[in-house]
């Protein structure tokens, strides 16, 4: 029974890393498409997924904590070593869940790493824009260059 609990528990977890990594690609399809108005709100989403894996991985631990204590393993022991010790075919489902956890971690970390870079590389782009805001020139009526005095701008500078 402590084996089905927490291969339910593993299940319900990869399907949350899965939505993880498909909100990290809306992210990114956002970021790339120069269209920030959504971009909060996929961050958002983001974020209320990452809680729900933050509460999925209690419920993972103190499964696998059941599992190692039915096992005769410490508290804490791995997905490898609770599959080493498990009997078949619970054995090759954890090391099924196991590869799995291993390939989505490595897709996420890329993912979130080409999203934080084209973030930092929209914020460059938004600070040069600003910086040039500074030598804005304007012309009178007549064509010739307005006087250089200084004005008030407002910058909003969140972007």
């Amino acid at each position: 029974m402590a084996l089905t609990r927490l291969s339910d528990v593993l299940w319900r977890e990869r399907t949350l890393l899965d939505l993880l990594l498909f909100k990290l690609e809306e992210e990114q399809m956002i970021l790339t498409s120069g269209r920030s108005r959504w971009l909060g709100h996929a961050t958002r989403e983001v974020e209320s997924v990452l809680d729900e894996i933050r509460s999925a991985e209690i419920g993972r631990s103190a499964e696998a904590d059941a599992v190692a204590a039915m096992l005769g393993l410490q508290p804490g022991a791995s997905l490898a070593q609770l599959a080493e010790h498990a009997p078949a075919p619970w054995d090759e489902l954890l090391r099924a869940h196991r590869d799995a956890f291993a390939s989505l971690t490595t897709e996420i970390a890329q993912l979130a790493d080409g999203n934080r870079e084209l973030l930092a590389m929209s914020h460059r782009a938004t600070q040069e824009t600003l910086l040039s805001l500074q030598e804005v020139h304007t012309y009178d009526g007549s064509g010739q260059a307005a006087s250089a005095a200084p004005t008030a701008q407002l910058v909003d500078r969140s972007l």
